[in-house]
């Protein structure tokens, strides 16, 4: 597996926390506590080096969102006919889908331009750099997941399902909400010249993942399966917080160490992200 200089590795042991889902007992949620308390959060024009060196400025929108189905085309298709061109600086003079989709080995895209999503704005333009449908969900003030492409609002958390079945041959549906590392775009992930979920530099928020994330969550998981794993990352952070104590480390705007000791320092790369420990000094 590729290694990737100053990002943390996608071997990282995680702390992981299952749970029924509230609104369906076929159901069971299986998250990655390590990077729902991350400090990351995205750094869009904020130092964010794109995943093409040659197009830094396009961020991670260079290769075009590819749609999850039918709706996702729709939802998108309502905006872009709500967009002039003083909001869309790439306004292809129609609305209609295939003005600004197009084919990848069968299935549907947005289209590249210059290098980049024909939705993505481009330095210099009165409206701002950035994605002109979230940039439209801010103007109108709605939630941006509701107006981009599936891909591109799920970015930096990836779902995924699997069939899980026991000893007893009963079987439930496991639904992993984890980090959209490299691995998630494919094999061609590896290649990317430059990554953020991993990153140090995009682990500097204010607030943890779990947070700062939370519209596109409760869209994951349902506000009932949402409120669950709030309460599991809060509990998290506190067992984080006596782990630093016992090390006699201290968080960036944390409390104090209580008593200093080596036995929590082991612990702290599996309980808190790598990248987010590495900003905090204590990488």
């Amino acid at each position: 597996m590729t290694t990737h200089p100053g990002e943390t590795p996608l071997t990282t042991p995680r702390t992981w926390a299952e749970f029924d889902d509230p609104a369906d007992a076929g159901q069971r949620f299986r998250c990655d506590l390590t990077w729902l308390t991350s400090r990351w959060m995205c750094i869009f024009g904020q130092g964010c080096q794109g995943i093409d060196a040659d197009h830094p400025d396009n961020g991670c929108c260079t290769l075009g969102a590819h749609f999850s189905d039918k709706d996702d085309v729709a939802r998108v298709h309502a905006v872009a006919k709500e967009l002039g061109e003083d909001e869309w600086q790439l306004h292809p003079g129609s609305t209609k889908v295939s003005a600004w989709t197009e084919k990848e080995d069968g299935a549907r895209k947005t289209k590249v331009v210059d290098g980049g999503c024909i939705f993505l704005n481009r330095p210099g333009f009165p409206a701002g750099a950035g994605c002109a449908l979230h940039q439209h969900a801010v103007l109108t003030g709605v939630p941006p997941h509701t107006l981009k492409p599936d891909v591109c609002w799920q970015l930096p958390i990836r779902r995924t399902y699997r069939t899980v079945t026991l000893t007893d041959e009963s079987s439930y549906l496991e639904i992993s909400i984890g980090e959209y590392d490299r691995r998630g775009w494919g094999p061609g992930g590896h290649d990317l010249d430059w990554y953020c979920s991993g990153n140090p530099e995009a682990h500097v928020a204010a607030d943890p993942v779990y947070v700062t994330e939370r519209d596109g969550l409760v869209e994951l998981m349902g506000q009932g399966g949402y409120d669950e794993l709030a309460r599991r990352c809060e509990a998290h952070l506190g067992v984080v917080d006596a782990v630093r104590a016992a090390s006699g480390l201290r968080a960036k705007g944390g409390r104090s160490p209580l008593r200093p000791g080596p036995e929590g320092r082991d612990l702290l790369p599996l309980l808190v992200h790598p990248a987010t420990l590495a900003t905090q000094g204590e990488g």
